[in-house]
């Protein structure tokens, strides 16, 4: 097993504190967890630096900081998202007559990662798993909820405007291409991706949004793109992922 001491001690260290009652000295982090005294400064040092530990200057004394409770909040938002849209993903798969996999995607930074999933019957087996990150300029659940968010905040999202990651070679490669894939989706109504994740697969999907109007999650259907599908069965089922995350807008109580 590899053993890196820093690592470990950190992670060490936010344990204690969060079984803690309240804020804690760091000598005696120190002399609970037998760590160097030396040691264990630093390592509070980088942990309050980049919002893991927070001080507490009249106690001279340690305790979590926000970024820790926030990654909590991230998780309990996923699961509930997961367990609201699971109903309307396995009713989605059924309700379509092309072999899919239904998925509910959430924006984390310029990626998507799944939360949820269903698969219909035949269904072909896809990448999108509970729990992978895709890029999302590259996913159709990615491109809709990048559709909703206004330009400023989806420039922010990709500094390095002129050279977007691609798969295969496949996908916009620049940021005004991104642009045009996003114009597009919000004229068609739902987004769209063909082979650019995997070859051979299609996307669509569109997004729920909470009362504010902010993208919370996307359900997306993928399908073989040789299966024969034509233009009007990929319009019919934009339809239904329209329909699917319009139920969880509901769900949300967003508009």
């Amino acid at each position: 097993m590899v053993d890196i001491p820093a690592a470990r001690g950190a992670l060490r260290i936010l344990t204690h504190l969060a079984r803690q009652s309240g804020p804690v000295g760091a000598s005696a982090i120190a002399r609970d967890l037998g760590l160097p005294r030396s040691s264990t400064y630093q390592l509070i040092r980088v942990m309050q630096e980049e919002g893991y530990v927070v001080h507490y200057p009249e106690l001279r004394a340690y305790g979590l900081g926000s970024l820790v409770s926030e990654i909590g909040s991230s998780v309990l938002r996923a699961t509930r998202l997961g367990r609201l849209a699971q109903p309307l993903i396995d009713r989605l798969v059924l309700e379509v007559d092309v072999p899919a996999v239904a998925q509910v995607g959430v924006l984390h930074g310029s990626d998507v990662s799944y939360v949820s999933k269903a698969a219909g019957h035949r269904a072909p087996t896809t990448v999108a798993s509970v729990g992978v990150r895709l890029p999302a300029h590259l996913t159709a659940t990615g491109r809709s909820m990048l559709a909703t968010l206004p330009a400023g905040q989806v420039r922010a999202l990709f500094p390095h405007r002129e050279s977007l990651v691609t798969r295969r070679g496949l996908g916009p490669t620049t940021l005004r291409a991104l642009d045009d894939i996003l114009a597009a989706t919000r004229s068609r109504g739902f987004a769209a991706e063909d082979g650019e994740i995997t070859q051979g697969y299609s996307s669509v999907a569109a997004t729920a949004t909470d009362r504010n109007g902010y993208p919370v999650a996307a359900i997306g259907l993928t399908y073989l793109s040789v299966a024969a599908v034509a233009p009007d069965d990929i319009a019919r089922l934009g339809a239904a992922v329209v329909a699917a995350s319009a139920a969880l807008t509901a769900r949300l109580g967003g508009h």
